[in-house]
């Protein structure tokens, strides 16, 4: 099971001085929208642990702290860490929705849809559209919906979302151009402030301090 931390302990830990290495692991478009202020974006659909690691260098051995929107998709990621075998990575609770509930720094851009909310949007589509068409058409339709609840209940059991992870390479959630979302063309270690602090059009909220 992944270690956690809460955002007031990863602040503090900041606070304090340390490096910490931030890899949100959420959409290029979601990262836009919102993002803490010390993190840099690597999709999850990009993630490739084994490389990560060996770009890591020197601190291959130091903490990686990994963090989505409200924590699932963080812990994911974790899991692919731990397959490889770097167990000292450590998901944050509740995501960047808890981070700003927590008064945690952040950067904020355009507005967008989150995953999630794509994910249901779709899959209620796809069983309207089912359903409506089995009723018009041909009963035959009916198989999309039950295909639909038999996807939603594979995803809650392993806790992957196959829907999730084609909608995330959709254009829509991308960025172009991409580094400005804050995914580096080489997943190495950088500075843990993205393109996006830098931007002219985004907004800091540094009420950090109130933790």
């Amino acid at each position: 099971m992944p270690t956690t931390i809460t955002p007031q302990e990863l602040w503090a830990l900041r606070n304090q001085g340390k490096n910490i290495e931030l890899i949100d692991v959420r959409t290029p478009v979601e990262f836009r929208e919102v993002h803490v202020e010390f993190a840099r974006n690597i999709p999850l659909d990009r993630l490739d642990p084994q490389r990560f690691l060996q770009e890591r260098g020197s601190n291959k051995d130091e903490p990686l702290y990994l963090i989505c929107k409200s924590g699932s998709r963080g812990q994911r990621a974790c899991d692919l860490f731990e397959k490889v075998g770097f167990v000292n990575v450590i998901n944050v609770e509740g995501g960047t929705q808890n981070c700003e509930k927590a008064g945690l720094p952040v950067v904020r851009g355009k507005k967008a849809i989150s995953l999630e909310r794509q994910v249901r949007i779709a899959a209620g589509s796809l069983v309207f559209l089912g359903g409506l068409l089995s009723l018009l058409v041909s009963e035959w339709f009916a198989i999309l919906p039950a295909m639909v609840g038999c996807g939603l209940v594979f995803a809650g059991i392993t806790n992957t979302c196959g829907m999730g992870m084609l909608l995330a390479r959709m254009p829509w959630n991308q960025c172009n151009p991409q580094p400005t979302c804050g995914t580096a063309p080489s997943e190495s270690t950088n500075n843990g402030n993205s393109s996006d602090s830098n931007s002219n059009s985004s907004n800091h909220s540094n009420n950090g301090a109130n933790i």
